[in-house]
């Protein structure tokens, strides 16, 4: 009889790379546990970790690819498979040009190797214009904000909250997700450590959430008006005449310009906009800079509204004019074994704005590409470049992109599509032919992109736990196949040996890593905490930080109609802001199959404060409908005393009562999802950004 045997990896299903103990027999797990060895989390684990053992023995995960046809979904080779998405791409681009063809990735490929690594090429691969992602539905005014500051896309600050004395925290939760672009396991008790030691956390949000219960305080703050907060905060500090000289004085532009645009933000001017008490915004300003240390960090909430751009902006500038910008206990920069900013940087590989616009709503490309709230227009509107044919690679823009219905609609009329896919989903049961790939424990892994955004610096690579099934294939194989097709070139190039060659470039010399030295160490190797470098890595022409990007001072005259608009015609037509909200146990839409995570109550409800309930007579747990200028749907209410008045809450990722997916256990717990009532023509203008945030919606009981 085989005895239970032990295998160290980590959890690939969300940001916060925890370090897991698995305890296996055969091809079964018995447990999973934190690794306490694992340099970075040091034995945490949330509950999503548990659900790996779910998703490799999930019934409904597919292995083998299937096509539609008017019987029904059919399973094929996957010779089969291959040769009719070769045919159907060189038709397609043929007939139409390159453009007809339109790619998205989802989020599930930032965490996966094979898909970072062989993902490029694919795409390179097509010669098309029409690329998509998750980035335009999240972060993409961070990689603005760091391009056009210090002149590389993936050169963002991390809060040092290990060793700070005051985190300042808007419009995020790492109460519930252990930390967005910060890789932070165990948060909560980071937070606590930060207060042990006599320093403070502030978080600022219109709900009283899980971060907020452990926070030093919480202020309510009115949704889509953190740039306005922001611009007061900075407007104090410079009022109180702060000393501008930092260690970054020499290598920083556009100083006097921000000192001078900040005068017209007094807190007194604008607190009413943003619904906190001018005399609070000041305490908080004061308390900031005369901290030892402290660091500004924002999130989903700030990023993803309409005024994300000038968000990510600004906290960037709070940081560094109080001094904290690449400082120990303030926002500072990773060295990871394998640097990818280092990487290309020097090859001049710093990312790209604006250099053409998207058909359809003129919106700007970012590093190759558009904004996903443009791709159901760009598929539904006739003319020359109109998307013919997509290719989704484990993505759900269904569910993930704003105006759902539409994108279904839009999904309907394509000529043909391709999914690579795990689930038969929302998304994927438009495709003709979906590519499965294997999962989680059947993969090798090593973190190339959240290793880039850690609190620490740490190396580690997950072995493959149990070989695949003779007829799947990695996401890595499945990707190359597809561009030998199209490029007619063999790459012969595994992803050990690919991630052999950059280790080869690692600014550790000295700690001679390799896939076998890792494979040696399999917890992990630990290479030390967060130092100042940032001078070192300013890719600007100039080599110098812009305080004062254009783009970002021109977009304030938008921001500016703030303080004068007459918002009250909206307002009185749809009363209510809404916004979304993270779970511990939820990630985006895909984790909802999993009967670990979805134990416990429907989290799929409409959080309203109890005077909003009072005053429109709605009791608990009553369905009520909520109706927004696109689309309405029904949720029943929980009346949550966590709510600021005039706001309500609708976590991101159900929905999943469309027909035709294979999903049951998503399906048993469908709720409803609040795409279908954010406007994909309400967006960040400056960036393309999708703005998710303070939707304006309107209650039927």
């Amino acid at each position: 009889m085989l005895d239970n045997k032990i295998h160290y990896r980590t959890c690939n299903l969300c940001e916060a790379m925890c370090g897991l103990e698995i305890t296996y027999k055969e091809k079964k797990v018995i447990s999973i546990v934190g690794d306490k060895k694992d340099p970075l989390s040091k034995g945490f684990i949330c509950p999503k970790s548990l659900a790996l053992k779910d998703l490799y023995e999930d019934p409904d995960r597919l292995k083998t690819p299937i096509k539609r046809t008017e019987n029904g979904w059919q399973e094929i080779s996957w010779t089969e498979a291959f040769d009719e998405v070769e045919i159907q791409i060189k038709k397609i681009q043929e007939k139409y040009g390159n453009n007809a063809v339109a790619t998205y990735q989802g989020n599930p490929n930032v965490h996966n190797v094979g898909s970072m690594l062989y993902g490029g090429p694919f795409l390179k691969s097509l010669k098309t214009k029409q690329k998509y992602s998750a980035t335009s539905a999240d972060q993409l005014p961070h990689h603005i904000a760091s391009l056009k500051m210090f002149g590389h896309q993936m050169l963002i600050p991390i809060p040092d909250i290990e060793r700070t004395d005051y985190l300042l925290i808007l419009g995020a939760n790492p109460g519930a997700s252990n930390g967005s672009l910060l890789t932070a396991p165990g948060f909560p008790q980071k937070i606590k450590s930060i207060q042990k030691r006599g320093g403070k956390v502030i978080n600022i949000d219109p709900r009283f959430t899980e971060t907020s219960k452990i926070s030093s305080q919480h202020l309510y703050i009115n949704p889509g008006k953190d740039a306005l907060f922001l611009l007061s905060l900075l407007h104090v500090i410079f009022d109180q005449g702060i000393e501008e000289k930092t260690h970054l004085s020499n290598y920083l532009k556009g100083l006097e310009e921000i000192k001078e645009i900040v005068k017209e933000y007094s807190p007194k001017k604008t607190a009413l906009l943003i619904g906190i008490d001018s005399l609070e915004i000041q305490k908080i300003a004061k308390d900031f800079m005369n901290s030892k240390t402290a660091v500004c960090y924002g999130r989903m909430g700030v990023s993803t509204q309409e005024y994300g751009g000038i968000c990510q902006w600004l906290i960037n500038v709070l940081n560094i004019i109080t001094n904290n910008m690449d400082k120990v206990g303030g926002a500072m920069f990773t060295k990871p074994a394998i640097d990818l900013v280092y990487m290309t940087g020097i090859q001049g590989k710093v990312g790209n704005f604006d250099r053409y616009r998207s058909r359809v709503h003129n919106l700007p490309e970012y590093s190759g590409e558009l904004p996903v709230a443009t791709l159901a227009d760009e598929i539904l509107t006739e003319g020359e470049g109109q998307i013919k044919m997509f290719i989704c690679t484990a993505g759900n823009p269904v569910l993930s992109a704003p105006n759902g219905k539409k994108m279904e609609k839009a999904l309907e009329k394509l000529d043909f599509m391709v999914s690579i896919d795990i689930y038969l989903n929302e998304t994927s049961k438009y495709a003709n032919i979906i590519l499965p790939t294997t999962n989680g424990l059947e993969t090798l892994h090593y973190d190339l992109v959240f290793h880039q955004l850690a609190i620490r610096n740490t190396a580690k690579l997950s072995e493959v736990l149990f070989e695949k099934d003779e007829n799947q294939k990695h996401d890595w194989e499945i990707l190359n196949e597809l561009t030998e097709r199209i490029t007619e070139k063999k790459n012969s190039l595994t992803p050990e040996m690919m991630l052999d060659n950059m280790f080869q470039y690692s600014p550790y010399k000295e700690a001679n890593l390799s896939v076998n030295k890792l494979k040696e160490n399999p917890n992990g190797i630990d290479l030390g905490s967060l130092q100042p470098l940032l001078i070192k890595r300013i890719f600007t022409v100039d080599k110098k930080i812009n305080v004062s990007p254009q783009i970002f001072i021109d977009d304030l005259k938008r921001l500016d109609k703030e303080l004068y608009k007459d918002t009250k015609e909206e307002e009185t037509k749809y009363p209510f802001a809404l916004i979304g909200r993270r779970h511990l146990r939820n990630n985006n839409s895909w984790m909802h199959n999993s009967k670990l995570l979805m134990k416990g109550k429907n989290r799929c409800t409409v959080l309203m404060s109890s005077k909003d309930a009072n005053n429109l007579s709605i009791t608990d747990h009553q369905k009520i409908k909520i109706i927004s200028n696109v689309g309405s749907i029904e949720l029943p209410v929980e009346i949550s005393d966590e709510m600021k008045e005039g706001v309500l809450s609708i976590p991101h990722g159900f929905g999943h009562n469309r027909n035709g997916t294979k999903i049951k256990l998503a399906e048993e717990n469908a709720g409803e999802s609040i795409n279908d009532l954010t406007d994909d023509n309400k967006i960040d203008k400056l960036t393309g950004n999708a703005n998710f945030s303070g939707t304006r919606v309107k209650v039927i009981t």
